[in-house]
């Protein structure tokens, strides 16, 4: 693409230069020559004629031509004139007169180029400023007289002003088109990048592309600072500084001082001497520097020609000899294309002396000078091989058929890594070498590796006095930087961060502090301690595979341990369960009970063996003692009573199991397991007892397995369980690492809850960011539950480990992400670390040191705090609710039976109290009456059927007179089916 671009302008241009009259035209002293070479051959002149020849033309041409000269003070390019101009030698010699000016100021220049004018020069080689660059035009075309500059390049049609330096606005598209740039900034200087910049801008608005544009020459030394710093924050890496080598070089030493990492930054100088610049503290910063080399310095005339200059002794010279910059070039291959050209004028014998009034330059209208035309078509028609390559002039002036070396600034310096020409454009001929190549020099250099005081990652021995360099250190990190080192094979030292950081961008400045600042300005090499691995970080750094996984955590005091009650035994289920179980229990008990009265199948009649006895002692309990009087009233009283009696030894006998006393205590057999003496017969009994059993099977079994947990573990009631329920109250306060990656975490964060955590941290009063952990733990520690401290889960679970083991992590982590090895944008030392730490994390390394530092010298147990590696035993306060019921059951049961003792005691005495009674009272009677009857106790006196109820339900009949049974059919068959509401 930039061939065929190259070559099109090129044959444009050579169309062009055919175009303009006179050029291909034999000149006058051509003519001269040719007719001298023919009457010396084949023409006989005569030779006074010869004679007159010969002296016209040796008087034509001076021996001497006056050279002008405009230069500033002391520069470069005057020196350079001189030293050219002292190794011109032949005929016509080149003689100088030169004027020291301010080319910026168009007084001193309009003065000295008069006066030059004046004095005769045929041609003038100076320097120009763009104040100035317009006036000395106007002179030039007007008064047809040279200028031969190497200054920068203005587009111009004055055929009369020659410009060594090429121009730069077809290399830098094409490199910028080679690197794909799209968006970049472009920082020129008036003076030479306007055209340029004019070139960058037409193409970006038929592209698309973002460029900034940057004045240098209105910015002061802090305002270009602070345009870095801005640079750095809108991630403006891409930039193209255009300006002379002055100030390029005064550019560069301030971008080298402000330490920065510039592994992401990629300058292209558009600027033609790249190895004339000073970078060697630039290089130490690591940026990707492209730039054009004007001057091959591999060239054996051109090393040669240095070596003459360098040995140059002028008497004259003012300041100390430097080595030969490429406008010093440009200035000594102008002096040898006026020396050529004035040597082709002289070969070609024509006239071009000035004899007497050299003219007025201010005259209006001007007077041109008469051989200045020739003497430019001499100049422009100059092509020879110089120390900045090929030397050559289109029809404008401009240089043309030029090559310029595309550089490179590398750790071994400046490398070619290609070329520009105008017929083939950009070509890339650098061979890159694989990384493993440039890893360089490990032996022979000791690496600084920053770290940070934090343990278990790095400590200071107990004894650190007595020893020195890495020696002093213990912990994970120094362990792991140790084998890292090993791995790779460098030479390192421990050296602590100054400022105790982490690493955070500071909001004002825009500058890196911490362990990251050390290696963003170039301070450290590698770091190697719990640094997180994240995205504002990864931006300016490099970060290898993590060592190490973690996330955000919460750390709280421990809170007390709550011990089991009394009744402890209780906690596996929920006071509302026992409350409903309580009632299931009675309901159950109530529902059996009713469904065994209500189901015949529950009732069964039996002949009971001691009816007799059960007779009497009903008759005596339920009759009442009957007086001799009623019993003489009473007719036919033996025989009625004996008729009773016979009655109820032949009536059946009903009995139920289940009263409500029974059916209570069926359910409780059934809930405790242990079962009972008396089952349900009846289908809707049975249901109601395998529902129950069902019921008792699936409590039991849970109360059981939860048992076990409540009764050994020691439980601690936290007050907090999570980050939600730290951001919904505002009695404990927490807060992070002030600098540190928590810190950016929260303040990065989009989630609701951890933005309103991060509200609350950043406006509390007093603060909660602490400088650093260990000040963390200890406001934990002292805040009586009153502060949680949100860190590492890696840090947290350490400090759980270690003594008074008064603090816990509570909660899960916030955020997963991990700790990796840092190192300087681009570092060579990248991939080697990176693939030291994954073989370490093969080899199992990693988690070796892990628990070596965590866990095998942790001094609270693995549990923490005070437990031990086994499950504890119980204790009596653990049971002691189970030995309290078992004690208040026993009291309980003796206290009832004391109850019944003294009631069944005064029952009993009432009853032989009556039957005493009744005996002395059926003595009497029979006494008193003179006859027998039989003496039985427990007659109930009436007309009617008794009823005698027996325990749990037992019941007997007595059939009723035959009056009161036809009178009350209803009873009667109540009676048959063993109802009765003593029975009840």
């Amino acid at each position: 693409m930039f061939g065929r671009r190259g070559a099109t302008q090129t044959q444009k241009k050579r169309r062009m230069s055919g175009s303009v009259p006179g050029l291909r035209r034999p000149p006058r002293s051509e003519r001269h020559y040719a007719v001298g070479a023919a009457g010396g051959g084949s023409m006989r002149l005569p030779p006074l004629l010869l004679l007159l020849v010969g002296l016209c033309s040796g008087t034509s041409f001076p021996s001497n031509i006056n050279i002008g000269g405009l230069f500033p003070t002391g520069s470069h390019e005057y020196e350079v004139f001189r030293f050219a101009l002292s190794q011109q030698q032949d005929v016509p010699k080149l003689v100088p007169q030169v004027d020291m000016v301010d080319t910026g100021s168009s007084f001193s220049m309009t003065y000295a180029f008069c006066s030059q004018f004046s004095k005769g020069v045929y041609a003038i080689m100076g320097l120009y400023d763009r104040r100035t660059v317009n006036m000395l035009m106007s002179f030039c075309g007007s008064l047809h007289v040279c200028f031969v500059t190497p200054s920068f390049p203005v587009r111009t049609n004055n055929q009369f002003v020659l410009q060594l330096r090429p121009s730069l606005q077809e290399p830098v598209m094409a490199l910028l088109e080679a690197a794909y740039w799209t968006r970049f900034v472009y920082m020129y200087s008036a003076d030479s990048g306007l055209s340029v910049l004019q070139k960058i801008l037409d193409t970006a608005a038929e592209r698309s592309w973002q460029v900034t544009s940057v004045n240098l020459d209105v910015l002061t030394e802090a305002a270009f600072v602070k345009l870095l710093i801005d640079l750095d924050f809108k991630k403006d890496f891409q930039i193209v500084v255009d300006c002379e080598l002055e100030r390029l070089n005064s550019i560069l030493h301030v971008i080298a001082a402000q330490k920065r990492n510039l592994k992401n930054y990629h300058f292209i100088l558009a600027n033609l001497g790249f190895m004339d610049l000073n970078m060697t503290d630039l290089e130490k910063l690591g940026p990707n520097v492209t730039g054009f080399q004007l001057v091959n310095r591999s060239d054996p005339t051109v090393e040669k020609m240095h070596q003459d200059w360098l040995d140059f002794d002028n008497k004259d010279l003012k300041l100390a000899r430097r080595k030969l910059r490429y406008t010093g070039a440009l200035t000594y291959d102008g002096v040898v294309v006026m020396a050529t050209a004035f040597q082709n004028l002289r070969r070609q014998r024509i006239d071009i002396s000035r004899r007497g009034n050299a003219g007025e330059c201010l005259a209006n209208p001007p007077a041109p000078w008469g051989q200045g035309i020739d003497i430019q078509r001499a100049l422009q028609q100059v092509r020879l091989e110089g120390l900045t390559g090929r030397v050559q002039f289109d029809e404008r002036g401009h240089r043309t058929n030029y090559t310029l070396s595309v550089m490179e600034l590398s750790h071994t310096g400046a490398r070619k890594i290609g070329y520009w020409n105008e017929r083939r454009g950009y070509v890339n001929t650098a061979v890159y070498k694989p990384v493993q190549e440039e890893f360089y020099g490990l032996q022979n250099r000791t690496y600084v590796v920053t770290t940070i005081l934090e343990a278990p990652y790095m400590m200071l021995k107990k004894n650190h006095e007595q020893y020195e360099g890495n020696d002093r250190y213990e912990g994970y990190c120094a362990e792991l930087a140790a084998e890292i080192a090993k791995h790779v094979g460098f030479v390192y030292r421990l050296e602590l961060v100054g400022d105790g950081k982490y690493g955070a961008r500071d909001p004002d400045t825009k500058l890196w502090n911490g362990m990251v600042g050390e290696l963003v300005y170039g301070k450290a090499d590698v770091a190697v301690a719990p640094l997180t691995i994240t995205l504002v970080r990864e931006q300016v750094i490099d970060f290898t595979k993590p060592f190490m996984s973690l996330g955000i955590s919460i750390m709280i005091k421990k809170p007390i341990k709550s011990k089991p009650g009394v009744f402890s035994f209780l906690d596996p289920l929920a006071y509302e369960i026992w409350m409903c179980i309580v009632f299931a229990y009675i309901g159950v008990s109530v529902v059996l009970f009713l469904v065994s009265r209500f189901s015949p199948y529950e009732w069964k009649a039996e002949d009971s063996d001691d009816e007799d006895e059960t007779l009497a002692f009903s008759s005596s309990r339920r009759a009442p003692p009957i007086s001799s009087s009623e019993m003489a009233r009473s007719p036919g009283f033996p025989q009625n009573q004996n008729q009773n009696q016979q009655k109820e030894k032949e009536a059946p006998e009903h009995t139920n199991d289940f009263g409500i006393f029974n059916s209570l205590w069926f359910s409780l057999g059934a809930f405790m397991q242990q079962g009972c003496d008396i089952s349900p017969r009846s289908l809707s009994g049975r249901i109601v007892g395998g529902v129950w059993w069902f019921f008792t099977l699936i409590i039991i079994s849970s109360y059981t397995a939860n048992l076990a947990a409540f009764l050994t573990v020691e439980r601690m009631v936290s007050p907090i369980e999570g980050a939600e329920d730290l951001a919904k109250q505002t009695e404990i306060a927490y807060g992070t690492l002030d600098g540190g990656s928590t810190k950016e975490f929260f303040k990065r964060s989009k989630i609701a809850v951890f933005e309103k955590m991060w509200s609350y941290m950043r406006s509390a009063d007093p603060s909660v960011f602490v400088k650093n952990t260990n000040e963390g733990v200890v406001r934990v520690r002292k805040s009586k539950g009153k502060y949680a401290y949100l860190l590492e889960s890696s840090m947290n679970e350490y400090i759980e480990q270690r003594k008074p083991c008064d603090t816990m992590k509570v909660g899960g982590n916030l955020d997963s992400k991990g700790y990796g090895v840092a190192t300087p944008k681009g570092s060579a030392l990248r991939n080697p670390v990176n693939l030291a730490v994954l073989k370490l994390n093969e080899q199992g390394l990693l988690d070796k040191l892990k628990n070596r530092w965590w866990y095998d010298k942790g001094e609270c147990g693995t549990g923490g705090g005070d437990s031990k590696d086994k499950t504890s035993a119980l204790s009596l306060s653990n049971v002691a609710g189970v030995f309290y019921i078992l004690i208040g059951g026993l009291g309980l049961a003796m206290l009832v039976a004391l109850v019944e003792f003294c009631y069944k005691s005064r029952i009993e005495s009432r009853r032989m109290k009556e039957l005493i009674d009744a005996a002395m009272s059926t003595g009497h009677g029979v006494m008193a009456g003179g006859g027998g009857g039989e003496a039985g106790g427990g007659y109930r006196g009436g007309g009617g059927g008794a009823t005698l109820g027996g325990e749990n339900g037992r019941v007997m009949t007595h059939d009723f007179p035959n009056a009161g049974a036809q009178g009350l059919p209803c009873m009667k068959k109540a009676a048959g089916m063993g109802l009765s509401s003593s029975g009840m």
